[in-house]
Order: structure tokens, then sequence, then C-alpha cells
């Protein structure tokens, strides 16, 4: 079976979802580990479901997908960033309204458009779905995710950690929760078409608490939930060619599996030092 997977691979969609998979991989749990302790991490759902209404209208208007999508997206993030600190609506309520809505919009667009759009793609992801144009962005852009998330590594560290704290010693924390979630929004519309509308957020969120199970520090957990996120994806591809599932909902289950053995390692290594 491996021979046949490395012959699959060199198939030009199976070798360009490989690639933008272990980019997105990278970025949805570097991202992750940021969101998670901010518990921001529904974001990355309600933005999912906003790509996938802006989708929907490309799709009915015959426009390119992610030239739609990106810009979208980008200002849907700050609108709920927005609601979150400032708005009468806070929390999660937000976030399952805006998500909600965006859904049914998009269902409705492309029921009313009689496009023949792949609903099913869209929602639960598609290999075939990583066009050469989705391709190429994510070349461009991932990498871009992964420079500016090091370069600005302690700042987002400490405004994810303590925004209180990042305030009273005069740093921007609305300047870095604005630049977080503007690499969330770049991160879930280019993914989105590999992993689905509704499965991406898992991305983000797995690999971050599975690497909480059992790391301390901050740089150790960041390291871990890279690792996860990449091997899972992998695992998940294996899985999808070996029995033709859905690789979004295939990513789903090993990013589920490994989250249950952090937390079996990580309770034998607390009742060690106990």
């Amino acid at each position: 079976m491996i021979t046949e997977f490395f012959e699959y691979l060199k198939m030009d969609f199976a070798l360009r979802a490989l690639i933008v998979g272990v980019l997105l991989a990278v970025c949805a749990s570097l991202l992750g580990v940021c969101l998670v302790p901010k518990r921001y991490s529904m974001i990355g759902d309600g933005l999912s479901h906003v790509g996938f209404g802006a989708l929907a209208v490309a799709s009915a208007l015959g426009a390119a997908p992610l030239a739609v999508a990106l810009p979208v997206v980008i200002i849907a993030s700050f609108l709920l960033l927005r609601l979150r600190e400032n708005g009468k609506i806070k929390g999660d309520s937000a976030v399952a309204m805006i998500s909600a809505a965006a859904l049914a919009i998009g269902v409705m667009i492309v029921s009313l458009s009689g496009s023949n759009t792949d609903l099913d793609g869209y929602m639960f992801g598609s290999l075939l779905s990583v066009t050469r144009a989705d391709f190429i962005t994510a070349i461009v852009l991932f990498p871009l995710v992964i420079i500016i998330f090091a370069v600005f590594y302690t700042q987002i560290f400490a405004v994810s950690h303590d925004e209180n704290f990042a305030r009273a010693t005069g740093m921007k924390a609305g300047f870095y929760n604005t630049l977080l979630s503007v690499l969330v929004a770049v991160t879930i519309v280019i993914g989105m078409r590999l992993m689905g509308t509704l499965l991406i957020s898992a991305l983000i969120i797995f690999p971050s608490i599975s690497a909480m199970r059992v790391c301390r520090s901050y740089f150790g957990t960041i390291i871990t939930a890279v690792a996860l996120s990449v091997v899972s994806f992998l695992c998940g591809m294996v899985m999808s060619f070996a029995v033709s599932t859905p690789i979004g909902a295939s990513i789903v289950i090993c990013n589920m599996i490994c989250f249950f053995a952090m937390c079996l390692l990580g309770a034998i290594v607390k009742k060690k030092r106990i």
C-alpha cells in the first residue's frame, strides 16, 4: 500500500493537496496555540462559515472564489473581534449568530442560483478541490503567516496569555489581536477547500489542546502542536487513500486519536511526578 500511495502522490492534485495540507497543518497549529488560551478558538469555526457564504456568492457570480472570500473573511474577523471585546452581544453568542447566518445565506444562494456547486466538497473537504490557484496562493501566504508569527512571537505570546498585563506594559494589544485575527482569516480561507467548512476549525483546536496535555512551556507546546498537526494530516491523508474516506473527516479522526493519546500520556507523566 505504501508503494501505491507514493504512486498516488505523483498525480498533480494529490501532490498539491499534500503540500497545501502540510503548510495548513503548521499554520493552524501555531494559531491554535494562541487562540485556545484566549478562548477564541471558536472564531475559527465562525470564520469558516463566513467563508462558505463568500464562496457561495463567488460561485453564483462566477467570480474567483479566493478573491471574494479572502477580503470578506478578513472583514468578518474584525467584526467578530470587535463584537467580542466591545459589543453588547459578547462571547460565543456573537460567533454562533454570525456563523449560522453566513452558513444559511450560503446554502440559500447556492439553492436559488441553480449552480452546480459541490456543497459536500465545500462542507467536508476534498482533495480535488485544491486548484492550481489555491496552491500558488498557499505557497505565497502560508509562509508569510509563519514568518509574521515568528517575528511577533513575544508580543503574540503576551497578548494570548495575559492581555491585561500586556496592555499595562504599554503593548498595543489591539494591534496584535487584529494581526492574529487576520492570520486566522487567511489560514481559514486557504485551508477551507481542503478541510471543509465544518471541519477546518478542528485543525486549529485539536493540536493545541493535545500538546497542552503534556507540555508545560509555551515553546514546547508550539513544537508539539505543530508535530502532532503535521503527523495527523499525513496519517489522515493515508487513511483517506486507503479506505476511501473524506479527507477532512480522516484528518480530524487522526487528530482526535492524538488527543486521547496525549491525554493518556499526560496522566502517566503527572502520576510519575507525584
